[in-house]
């Protein structure tokens, strides 16, 4: 059996996942990058993306994070995620509307800071749907 190495998924609700798992890539904000056990001490930023969870050669399960943290030690890798939803729970219907309901609201906005704040929205919503793919 593979080395395994433990990790904890953390969001600002709840511990979200707490398991071992034989490798774990992430969306590092210089680049993905892969943890195995054993790995060299390394603490980075997260940029949005999916963090792609390995069992052998066969990816196992992706979840979205919207940026955060992730501290790995020799046997732990540790991610704060600002926030973190299971891909295989998104609904590609839901998604695609949601983003057309905020280009409109962006569309419709009266003043900069509403329309900010619309496109923020849109954007985030685009980058969960990027990550259905």
């Amino acid at each position: 059996m593979a080395d395994m190495i433990t990790m904890d998924l953390v969001s600002p609700e709840k511990l979200l996942l707490s398991d071992e798992f034989e490798m774990v890539v992430l969306p590092g904000a210089e680049g993905d990058f892969g943890v195995l056990a054993g790995h060299s001490p390394i603490t980075s930023s997260l940029r949005p993306g999916v963090i792609s969870i390995y069992e052998g050669d066969k990816e196992k399960d992706r979840i979205f994070v919207n940026g955060g943290f992730a501290e790995v030690s020799k046997d732990k890798l540790t991610v704060l995620a600002e926030e973190a939803i299971y891909v295989a729970d998104l609904d590609r219907a839901n998604l695609e509307q949601r983003i057309q309901n905020a280009r409109e609201d962006e569309e419709d906005a009266k003043d900069d800071e509403t329309r900010r704040r619309a496109a923020e929205n849109r954007d985030h919503l685009q980058q969960l749907l990027d990550a259905m793919v």
